[in-house]
């Protein structure tokens, strides 16, 4: 897709082609003040049009929708209630949207809205519906804009600040990178607002109770969030194989410097790759629904080949499961031959089994993919 304006190339990216998830705090987005800064917001919309220029994918987790509602009205007295949040995020919502939707068309670029609660991410098949959501609309080059959907939530279905989200929609995209930009250079050894000795941490490898004592909380009152929350972010998401760093918003070419690995801020090295995380979860997490058995074709093509199973091999299901369910998989003579993530339910599988993949649409009336197991939802026993 061509891009409208041109993007400043003086800096250009140069690492290789990422994933990389940009959670853009209420702070941020308002430099401390109780309105969106849009020349801030469309500096950082030309620092993502580069990036995605040099062949990154780019994930924008946006907070600021409360602020923005609040600015549209007019700053008006309300009580502190949920309620009041809620009219303020339904009104914030559709204005927030807006102006990210006006800023990125200045450079030709498509967004998509994604509103999401914990419940979505909690329970198996949604959290796949949204990550089917995700991973679309960024292999159609739309750029997905995503924030909590405070218009609905309650307490017991919030995940309670965009810095935890933001980790999840990296697990859901399967992210390199997650970029937490805030109002501050990045975490610091003591709060560096009242102790000019403190010093920036450049590099974290383990996350540990000195580590939390030292975050602090919200600076400027306008977000939900502070360092304590972006621990909590940090955490989640290397353990998945992401790599996150917190670094000032404010700064010039933060997203275009952090995309080239360059030494900004406080950055938290991944524990493992995402693929083994994901496998070792398949392997010693939750029970098995159900089994699959193959033929010999597909079982040499799984272990031998390391190949997804298609449904064409599948010669009978057993159980009954539902699509993102752990299933056994056996060969013929009863022989347990892996575990994994199936995409279909066990009634689909029933009706596919034995089918070519370019045929589950027919059968089934919609389709989830061309596999039944993918191989990275796979372990070979």
């Amino acid at each position: 897709m061509a891009d409208k304006a041109a993007v400043h190339d003086s800096h250009a990216v140069k690492s290789a082609s990422h994933t990389i998830v940009v959670k853009l705090g209420t702070s941020v987005l308002t430099g401390g003040t109780l309105k969106l800064d849009r020349a801030h917001m469309v500096e950082l919309v030309r620092q993502c049009a580069l990036l995605r220029r040099n062949g990154h994918k780019v994930i924008i987790v946006t907070s600021g929708a409360i602020a923005a509602g609040r600015e549209h009205l007019g700053y008006p007295e309300l009580p502190k209630t949920m309620a009041s949040k809620q009219l303020l995020a339904a009104v914030g919502q559709s204005r927030l949207i807006q102006e990210w939707e006006s800023l990125f068309e200045i450079y030709g670029l498509h967004i998509g809205q994604m509103l999401l609660t914990r419940a979505d991410l909690d329970d198996r098949e949604r959290f796949l519906n949204a990550r089917d959501m995700i991973v679309a609309l960024l292999d159609n080059g739309i750029i997905p804009v995503v924030n909590e959907n405070d218009a609905v939530a309650t307490t017991e279905i919030k995940v309670g600040d965009n810095d935890n989200l933001s980790a999840l929609v990296g697990i859901l995209a399967g992210a390199n990178k997650l970029l937490l930009l805030t109002d501050q250079p990045g975490l610091f050894t003591a709060d560096p607002r009242n102790n000019p000795d403190a010093e920036l941490i450049r590099e974290v490898h383990t996350i540990d109770e000195t580590l939390r004592r030292i975050a602090g909380g919200s600076v400027g009152g306008l977000g939900t969030g502070g360092m304590a929350t972006k621990l909590q972010a940090a955490d989640v998401a290397r353990r998945a194989g992401i790599e996150v760093i917190i670094a000032a918003g404010s700064r010039p070419d933060v997203i275009i410097d952090l995309a080239n690995d360059e030494s900004v801020g406080t950055r938290f090295l991944p524990l493992e790759c995402p693929l083994e995380s994901r496998k070792r979860w398949i392997l010693a997490g939750p029970p098995p629904a159900g089994d699959i058995v193959i033929d010999d074709g597909a079982a040499a093509a799984v272990q031998l080949r390391g190949s997804s199973l298609l449904s064409k091999g599948i010669t009978d299901v057993r159980g009954e499961f539902e699509r993102g369910e752990v299933a056994r998989i056996y060969n013929t003579k009863g022989e347990l031959l892996a575990r994994g993530l199936s995409r279909y339910s066990s009634r689909d599988l029933g009706k596919i089994a034995g089918k070519h993949s370019q045929d589950i649409h027919s059968v089934l009336g919609y389709e989830y993919g061309p596999v039944a197991v993918h191989r990275d939802d796979l372990v070979v026993i």
